[in-house]
């Protein structure tokens, strides 16, 4: 597979002319039209930015104009369309390496404040108390309100150990929260694993190129330190992993599939469409799997709990996750950085599109948040509460998207979410746990 960056394993979408029973002059008349209508907007651009270059009261730089113009064109698709400048493309390329200097959260726009997705486990911000859901309003006092995410981003980097103070807005909270935070170099061990007894915990952060592999030495792990008949199975915890690389998000479904489809992505064209399959072998045994979700998983999380939830393979325990269900395409402009372009919605094995709807589990568990949090938003609201989102197929599914719990407790003694999922690998919660081997009514 053609590495991409971001969610996206797809190349370029081609347009094709139908002619069917209409005439060809008809075509090209209707053809000239449309592009003549194209030109003259074209040329209203032009007037536009000669105008300004003219007659701003400072004169401009021309290069971030043209920036700020493509930039714009692109945010109003949808929340995760946008441009990468070349700085912010090298950027880019390095986080998906694992490793990056920052804050250490994954964000977006909303209503021109900056929105946390999620924060990433054991970074500065997580460490400081930032929560999903958290709206940041300014930057060391000085407003987001104007500036770009890419800005904004921008001012969130700095030197290492350097401090910065964000002010964030959660909704019940009875005024904006100041959070100091030191920046550091954000090293992000994608999976961590533990033994609890009797049960092997698998923990994915995000889906970054060392993923797969380090899945595959976690289990392995595990498989050292606790015999087989002694194995109830595992926790796949996936909460608040904000998605990352496709074919990482294949590579971790696979290692629990022996068959059948994973993943479809479908575009504009229906020629576009593409599968991806498991390949023969399970890696851990047909042993039960327990997924864990909420609000903050998004993308690649919700591919890999679509799949075994489509194949019955795993029960998937928690709230509902965050309904990204949008694929881009990072398309590089040589030395002018890239394009990062919403190209096809991606689908379940069953044919689900989980766009703006999110996974529901198959056991719903919220985790109680602690008395200091109470009253509260910590929830990232959801696809759907995102403005200018890519709708979903079934636009009714989109009413109860938002409100999903993103809280995690740092003590595994207090998360309510994990222990039902230990106590139902060990028969102490009775629930119907999927078989091992459940490709019925699935895509080979």
């Amino acid at each position: 597979m053609k590495r991409q960056f971001g969610l996206v394993a797809i190349g370029a979408i081609f347009g094709a002319l139908a002619f069917g029973s209409v005439s060809q002059f008809n075509v090209f008349s209707e053809a000239t039209a449309a592009n003549t209508d194209t030109y003259r907007q074209l040329n209203l651009f032009g007037d536009v930015f000669e105008r300004i270059r003219a007659d701003y009261v400072e004169e401009p730089k021309e290069a971030e104009l043209i920036e700020s113009a493509i930039d714009g064109m692109l945010s109003s698709l949808d929340p995760h369309s946008s441009y990468l400048n070349a700085k912010s493309f090298d950027d880019m390329r390095i986080q998906t390496q694992g490793e990056f200097g920052g804050l250490g959260i994954e964000v977006t726009m909303e209503n021109d404040l900056v929105k946390v997705v999620t924060p990433i486990d054991e970074t500065p911000a997580a460490k400081a108390g930032v929560l999903a859901g958290d709206l940041i309003s300014h930057l060391d006092g000085e407003e987001v309100r104007g500036l770009t995410l890419r800005d904004a981003v921008d001012k969130m980097r700095g030197p290492i150990n350097s401090p910065i103070i964000i002010t964030v807005i959660r909704e019940g909270a009875d005024e904006p929260i100041d959070i100091k935070i030191i920046r550091d170099v954000i090293k992000i061990r994608s999976v961590r694993h533990r033994v609890e007894k009797d049960v092997g915990y698998l923990r994915i952060t995000q889906f970054n190129e060392k993923t797969s592999s380090g899945l595959s030495k976690a289990i392995k792990a595990i498989n050292s330190e606790i015999p087989p008949e002694t194995l109830k199975g595992y926790v796949l915890d996936l909460r608040n992993n904000p998605g990352g690389l496709l074919d990482q998000a294949i590579a971790v479904s696979d290692a629990f599939l022996d068959r059948g489809e994973i993943v479809s992505t479908r575009g504009r064209q229906a020629d576009d469409t593409q599968r991806f399959s498991a390949r023969p072998g399970d890696n851990v045994k047909g042993k039960p799997v327990i997924v864990l979700v909420n609000g903050g998983s998004a993308s690649a999380s919700e591919i890999v709990a679509g799949a075994l939830q489509d194949h019955r393979r795993a029960t998937i325990v928690g709230s509902r996750s965050f309904g990204k269900g949008s694929v881009q395409t990072i398309i590089p402009l040589g030395r002018n950085g890239a394009i990062r372009l919403t190209t096809a919605r991606y689908y379940t094995p069953a044919g689900r599109s989980i766009q703006a709807k999110g996974v529901d589990p198959d056991i719903i568990v919220i985790q109680e948040l602690p008395e200091e949090l109470k009253g509260r938003r910590s929830t990232p609201g959801g696809e759907a509460g995102l403005r200018g989102h890519l709708r979903g197929e079934d636009n009714d599914a989109e009413d109860e998207q938002s409100g999903s719990s993103a809280y995690v407790p740092p003590d595994p003694k207090d998360d309510a979410q994990l222990n039902y999922a230990l106590e139902l690998l060990r028969g102490i919660k009775q629930h119907a746990m999927f078989p091992p081997d459940p490709s019925q009514g699935i895509p080979n």
